[in-house]
């Protein structure tokens, strides 16, 4: 995946992207108000990483419409094994004059980390150099954007509202994205008319708490993007 990555974008040791993205549910019973999300209906969430050909290999499904996506990458599995170091081979390379092992990229909802990186934010202040790294940061990151719009237009239950149990959506979300691995695996047909309308999202709330790794890393990465 880390060389699949390098050979289209550039990006040393990285072995995919990060997103979340809304299910439409009817509200539940109990707790209804969690699943009521900022965009004014109620979900669960679906959070996925996916590799540079647009294939999920890592997905997690199930929790409240409400909750902000750095919430859910640290309820998840990925953060707990990825934050450990038990997740990734241990394979460092020099990058930038730092020695960064595989990461993956997220946008700026999600915490900085060692394993996980994005761009800087816009402070009015950024340099060159970070608006060159910030715009190859995300022309990668769109491969996990685009896996979402085509996950959503072969399965278009995933875009209307599903009235099932909320377990139930769970598993057919997750078996969704196990059909569009398959068919994206084995290229089957896509009309590009099924793209699912981009939706329209409000800004990206910031990750709160205190980044406390993975600053060395975005920073050597941006001095090799830039060399």
């Amino acid at each position: 995946m880390a060389a699949y990555t390098e050979n289209r974008w550039g990006l040393p040791q990285c072995v995919g992207a990060i997103d979340g993205s809304h299910i439409p549910i009817l509200a539940p019973q109990e707790y209804h108000c969690d699943y009521f999300n900022r965009k004014g209906w109620h979900s669960i969430l679906l959070q996925g990483v996916v590799d540079g050909k647009g294939h999920f290999w890592n997905v997690f499904a199930g929790m409240p419409g409400s909750l902000h996506d750095a919430r859910v990458l640290r309820l998840s599995s990925l953060w707990e094994l990825a934050s450990r170091g038990n997740y990734f081979p241990p394979c460092t390379r020099d990058i930038g004059g730092v020695n960064a092992g595989h990461y993956i990229l997220g946008d700026n909802a999600y915490p900085l980390q060692n394993w996980l990186i994005k761009t800087f934010p816009d402070n009015g202040r950024l340099t060159a150099e970070h608006v060159f790294y910030n715009k190859r940061i995300c022309s990668a990151r769109v491969v996990v954007e685009n896996a979402f719009g085509r996950l959503k237009g072969r399965w278009r239950c995933l875009m209307k509202r599903n009235d099932c149990d909320v377990k139930l959506v769970k598993s057919m979300v997750l078996t969704c994205c196990a059909l569009h691995n398959l068919c994206e695996s084995h290229g089957e047909t896509y009309d590009d008319g099924w793209d699912a309308p981009a939706a329209a999202e409000p800004g990206v709330a910031v990750a709160q708490g205190a980044e406390e790794e993975g600053t060395e890393i975005r920073e050597g990465l941006m001095r090799y993007l830039n060399s």
